[in-house]
């Protein structure tokens, strides 16, 4: 057994001290230009980070709830409207789904990879609907192509919700190069987060673009001149783009760090009662968070936290049974995969910087807490 240590579930202040000199040098190059809200820092963030997804522009936000709500308002979503999405991330697409007056209709998930079932999206679709918002969760991408050709049938409006997917692509293709558009989110413990909120939405229509950048500052097409209605205050800072541009060419090395602590998780948790994430070919999953399942959850979250390792429930109550949308006429049951996993997903700690001895840390206390266990997780199967 390793010394043990405390071990945070996220560190956004390890990455901090690795860049320390680029990134005090990005905000020092932001003080001393006099200019802190939508000057040069953002457009080069915003030319960058569209390269990097291969897109032809980027529109930099406040948050990535934020970058859904414009989304959602620049592709003409509004007050009636039905928009699905899954209900097993947390609130974020159902959240601006009401922000715009839509509707979320929620679809059920594949159990393997707690993704949008296609077949599930299909018996979704009403006369009401208009758009679809597909969560990479977890940073797995999604069943694109299935999704997106059942989209495309029926002529629907396609955000993907990229927020846990930074550098993730199919087919040499990146997340949120797919649909319509590309939500992101730069919070600090993403997999490009700034040091502070942040958002970010990519697309290669010129027009929808121009609808965002407008969206963002209260409808603006010039100072002063609003022709958008529906527009906000919702900017990327000059702080936050100049730490993003930072951090972005480190991007892909960071999620390569991930993926051996993944390995490092594979090959050390291996017990009955726990069911370890199925891994994906390289690329479609760039481990933003690493998600066991257990019938036990509760119980393995308080033996973990009373030996200092840091963990979390990636979500513990899904979006169609929260008491703020008890109107949408939802009742338990309705979604049982998405209900089965709220209750048994737990995210162990898994980002850069975390080190050999930590790691062996969490698998031998993950191993500690689940040794008296003889049973096999659930009576369902897991691998049809």
């Amino acid at each position: 057994m390793v010394e043990r240590t405390q071990i945070p579930l996220n560190d956004p202040k390890r990455q901090y001290l690795e860049l320390k000199t680029e990134i005090d040098k990005a905000v020092e190059r932001v003080l001393n230009s006099g200019r802190y809200i939508l000057g040069s820092e953002v457009e080069a963030f915003e030319t960058e980070f569209a390269d990097y997804c291969d897109m032809s522009y980027c529109v930099g936000v406040a948050n990535g709830t934020n970058a859904l709500e414009i989304g959602l308002k620049a592709l003409g979503i509004s007050v009636g409207d039905e928009v699905i999405t899954v209900a097993n991330a947390g609130m974020y697409s159902t959240t601006a789904i009401r922000a715009v007056g839509a509707v979320p209709v929620f679809a059920e998930i594949q159990p393997l990879t707690m993704t949008m079932d296609p077949n599930a999206l299909a018996e979704a679709i009403t006369s009401r609907t208009r758009a679809l918002i597909i969560t990479h969760l977890y940073g797995r991408m999604a069943h694109i192509p299935e999704l997106i050709a059942c989209a495309k049938k029926y002529n629907l409006a396609v955000i993907e919700d990229c927020a846990q997917a930074h550098g993730a692509q199919l087919n040499q293709k990146r997340a949120g190069s797919f649909g319509d558009i590309g939500c992101y989110s730069f919070y600090p413990t993403k997999n490009l987060g700034a040091l502070g909120d942040g958002g970010g939405i990519v697309t290669s229509d010129p027009q929808i673009a121009d609808r965002c950048k407008r969206l963002r500052q209260y409808g603006w097409i010039k100072k002063y001149h609003a022709q958008e209605s529906g527009g906000m205050n919702s900017r990327l800072d000059e702080l936050q783009a100049a730490i993003l541009r930072a951090k972005l060419p480190h991007l892909d090395q960071w999620n390569q760090e991930r993926e051996a602590i993944k390995d490092k998780y594979f090959s050390g948790i291996n017990h009955s009662s726990i069911q370890l994430p199925i891994e994906s070919p390289p690329g479609e999953m760039v481990w933003h968070l690493f998600v066991i399942r257990t019938e036990n959850r509760d119980k393995l979250l308080s033996n973990l936290k009373k030996m200092g390792v840091g963990c979390d429930v990636h979500f513990p109550m899904p979006d169609h049974l929260q008491r703020s949308c008890a109107e949408l006429g939802y009742k338990p049951g309705a979604l049982p995969e998405t209900e089965l996993a709220a209750r048994e997903v737990l995210s162990l700690p898994i980002f850069p910087g975390l080190t050999q001895i930590e790691v062996e840390q969490v698998i031998d206390g993950v191993l500690a807490s689940v040794s008296a266990a003889t049973h096999r997780v659930g009576s369902h199967n897991y691998h049809c």
